[in-house]
This record gives structure tokens, C-alpha cells and sequence, in this order.
């Protein structure tokens, strides 16, 4: 918590922002998810349990930073058997892999409450660039007198780019599983200190 006298907001760019400062990803007000196609007719839903996150905001917050690491057996589609198949060395390989990481590389402002939070995300093993679409949702004081802020963000990868490329051919033309997964990200921050 922060003392009374020091300044929990700021106003920059005509948006009242967190004061500088590291922050914690809430792991109770949080939502790390995933939209992926299934026999080119639908979408399976599911997200990942268990993610951590810390948010360094600083004096400029275009040089802000973001780690994250994401638990890979704490997939859930809601369905136990597809489930098992995500966390087995065909897809996520949670046993060899058991996180997913992310490291920010920079930050854009974008328009009013929106930015770009360019970033390396680290899946099986392999890293690549992903740009994430954030939107700065606001600050405010908790109840239990903790300094929050709130975000979304998402991103779309093609999962075949970290060697997620398990598939099955369907007789009627396409595949099992789609190669682009639409990942979606909610949150609360917490400040620290």
C-alpha cells in the first residue's frame, strides 16, 4: 500500500494513469484465454488457470515493461480428454514445457486509452515477436485500499510457428484444429510496496 501523502495517479495524454511503480497481476480478477477453430465449423474456448505477471510502470510509461509466465497444465477447455491432448508433447508438452513466457520489448501509444505492447512470447521452447492490442481500462482504490488498474489485451499467433503443428485431415476438406489461435487477455494489476 502507499502512503496517503504520495500520489497514486497521474494525468498524462489526457488519461489519469498509475503512478510509476511495480504491479502485480491479480490472480483473482484475471482471465488468460484462447479462441481456437475446430473442424472448420466452430471454436473451442478455454484458458490458462494459472498466470503470473509483473508490471513495471515507470516515470515515461512508453518505457514500461511486462513479464509473465503462464502455468501449461492449467489448460481447461472444459472437456478433460481434449484437455489431457493440449497438455501432452503433441500440443503444449506441459511436462518438458511447463511455462509459456512473455517479455515486453516496448510500448506504443496507439489512441486515447490504446496501445501496442510489442513482446517475445516463448511457447515449447520457441520464441517469437507478438504485438499485443492493450487497452488501458482505467485506476482506481480497492476496497482493502490497494491501487489498481485494469486492462485487456489481445493478439492473434499461428500456433504452427512454435511447433504446435498436430493435425488431422478431415474428410470433408480442412483440418482438426485451426492454426490461429486468438489469445485474450484480462486483468487487474495490484500495486506493490
Amino acid at each position: 500500500m502507499t502512503s496517503s501523502t504520495e500520489a497514486t495517479t497521474r494525468d498524462w495524454e489526457g488519461l489519469t494513469i498509475p503512478a510509476p511503480g511495480t504491479y502485480l497481476l491479480d490472480a483473482a480478477h484475471k482471465r488468460v484465454g484462447f479462441v481456437a477453430r475446430h473442424m472448420m465449423v466452430s471454436k473451442v474456448r478455454g484458458e490458462f488457470a494459472d498466470a503470473t505477471a509483473t508490471i513495471t510502470v515507470t516515470d515515461d510509461p512508453l518505457q514500461s515493461a511486462v513479464t509473465a509466465s503462464i502455468q501449461a497444465a492449467s489448460i481447461n477447455t472444459a472437456q478433460a480428454d481434449r484437455d489431457g491432448h493440449l497438455r501432452s508433447p503433441e500440443f503444449l508438452d506441459a511436462e518438458q514445457f511447463p511455462t509459456l513466457e512473455f517479455r515486453s520489448t516496448g510500448v506504443k501509444s496507439r489512441e486515447g486509452n490504446e496501445f501496442v505492447l510489442a513482446g517475445e512470447l516463448t511457447i515449447k521452447g520457441v520464441t517469437r515477436p507478438v504485438d499485443l492490442e492493450v487497452e488501458f481500462e482505467g485506476v482506481g482504490r480497492s476496497p482493502f485500499g490497494q491501487d489498481i488498474f485494469g486492462f485487456s489485451a489481445h493478439t492473434e499467433i499461428d500456433r504452427e510457428d512454435f511447433g504446435l503443428t498436430w493435425n488431422v485431415a478431415l474428410e470433408t476438406g480442412g483440418v482438426l484444429v485451426g492454426r490461429k489461435v486468438k489469445i485474450e487477455i484480462e486483468g487487474e494489476a495490484i500495486r506493490q510496496g
